[in-house]
């Protein structure tokens, strides 16, 4: 593990990126509060090695502009480190510094990530290992919940598209809500509840639509209902609002997915502005990033789930001291030779060199570009 930590030469040396942009229809369009998805602009990252491993990689540009400008950026800030040591945490130290005018957040985070995890992936192959197993980990089954669907609909529509979800024994799902009422959301919620089997969770996300008033009185209300966790209720860096929230409230708070960089979830945990935390790959800045991450939370004692990339995510969870739940999505099925397999509700992480991503070119070419 040195060397993959940047303390040694790993072997490997950066060449060049190629990076693709797709649109990928998704099987459950998305309606959430803050906008309706029925399709992800997914950014492919390969990362070539002088040695001849690829080291491979995705972002979710939630905009077709926002994917073209992290591919922009990603070939940018490899031109800056080809013919550099494949080292991922020394490459992140490098072009942290390089790029601190320019302020390494949003987008900028995200295009690093990519270059992180393909590095991860490159190290991984090049060691004939999983990249679980690279980090210290064994790849056992992650336990995953089904986050595909559920978006704001009336409650009949709800209630059905939950029962879809549960295909392949997931034992949990996603519900999003922020209608616009109270009673419009215990509607829903009810409607799903009952069609759920009582052992099946059923969290609950409202994508940062409430105020902190108007979150404490229908997270009250939800706490009736059966609601496993509140997700992301008010606006995400209103550490002050959300601590106010998860005091008031018994239902736990669930935060994370727009943590910039693992020292907004320290400052998050220290505001006691959640109960849990749930980072994302992309933002949290890749493998590097979230192993920090998961040592802030496992020194706090605080369970941490994963959002979206769930090929990879599955990987670091396995490594993670307090891991929770897996947020799954089938949005890369579309993309991959070997999408990620389900059993029994539980993410199966493959006995394959590297995270175990390669792109289907047939599939891809059908597919339309991003420009």
């Amino acid at each position: 593990m040195s060397d993959a930590a940047g303390m040694g030469r790993t072997g490997l040396t950066i060449r060049s990126v190629r990076t693709r942009g797709v649109k990928v229809p998704l099987t459950f369009p998305l309606g959430t509060s803050a906008a309706t998805v029925r399709e992800a602009p997914l950014l492919l990252v390969d990362l070539a090695i002088e040695e001849g491993v690829v080291g491979r990689s995705y972002l979710f540009g939630y905009t077709p502009g926002g994917a073209r400008a992290m591919a922009v950026l990603l070939e940018e800030v490899v031109a800056l480190v080809a013919g550099q040591d494949a080292a991922p945490r020394t490459i992140a130290l490098v072009l942290g510094r390089r790029l601190a005018l320019l302020g390494v957040a949003g987008p900028v985070r995200m295009a690093l990530a990519a270059l992180d995890v393909a590095l991860w992936d490159a190290l991984a192959i090049a060691r004939g290992v999983p990249l679980a197993t690279l980090l210290g980990a064994r790849p056992g089954p992650v336990r995953a919940y089904n986050s595909s669907g559920l978006g704001l609909m009336p409650a009949e529509a709800a209630a059905e598209e939950a029962v879809k979800l549960l295909a392949r024994g997931f034992g949990a799902v996603k519900l999003r809500l922020g209608h616009p009422t109270l009673q419009q959301d215990l509607r829903v919620a009810r409607a799903v509840r009952r069609r759920l089997p009582d052992d099946v969770a059923m969290m609950v996300d409202y994508n940062q639509a409430l105020s902190v008033a108007e979150a404490i009185r229908r997270g009250r209300a939800l706490e009736q209902e059966g609601a496993y966790w509140l997700e992301e209720p008010v606006r995400h860096g209103d550490l002050r609002g959300q601590a106010a929230i998860a005091r008031a409230l018994a239902l736990p708070l669930q935060a994370g997915e727009n943590f910039d960089g693992p020292a907004a979830l320290q400052a998050a945990l220290a505001a006691e502005a959640c109960d849990y935390v749930m980072p994302d790959l992309a933002r949290i800045g890749g493998v590097t990033g979230w192993i920090e991450a998961a040592g802030i939370a496992a020194a706090q004692g605080v369970e941490m789930s994963s959002h979206l990339f769930p090929e990879v995510s599955a990987h670091l969870l396995a490594a993670t001291p307090t891991a929770h739940w897996l947020e799954y999505v089938d949005w890369a099925d579309a993309i991959l030779e070997q999408p990620l397999e389900i059993r029994d509700g539980q993410a199966i992480i493959p006995d394959r060199p590297g995270h175990g991503m390669s792109w289907d070119e047939g599939r891809l070419a059908r597919l339309p570009g991003i420009g």
